[in-house]
């Protein structure tokens, strides 16, 4: 696992988020997953309170782009990128975010293990 291949995994993930399905989405994290997502005040802990999230925000019609990222491979086994990215939603509508994920290698492929996202304070 070098950079670039995690710079894939947010490519996985916004790929997902295209097909507007939430379990698509939901399938990228781990079963002992935590989001905290950035327009919801809920911290999600499990597959069902993420697909929920995504059930939701997924009819916003959301794309990222990253703006700045932070790769660390923590060992073989885990990894991080945090940094910025900015959402597009299909209303045109924008929204800025910090983000951090940290991926977990599993038998079935890398998956987020935590992911944060928050609306930048100065917009």
């Amino acid at each position: 696992m070098n950079d670039g291949d995690v710079l894939e995994l947010f490519d996985t993930w916004n790929a997902a988020l295209a097909t507007l399905d939430p379990d698509a989405v939901t399938a990228l994290y781990a079963d002992n997953a935590v989001l905290l997502p950035t327009v919801s005040n809920q911290v999600r802990h499990n597959h069902a309170e993420i697909r929920d999230y995504f059930v939701s925000f997924l009819q916003k019609s959301p794309q990222g782009v990253i703006d700045e990222s932070n790769i660390e491979m923590l060992g073989d086994s885990h990894a991080t990128n945090s940094g910025v990215y900015t959402f597009t939603f299909g209303d045109g509508a924008k929204v800025t975010a910090r983000y951090s994920y940290l991926y977990v290698a599993t038998e079935s492929g890398w998956k987020i293990l935590q992911h944060h996202s928050s609306a930048m304070p100065e917009g």
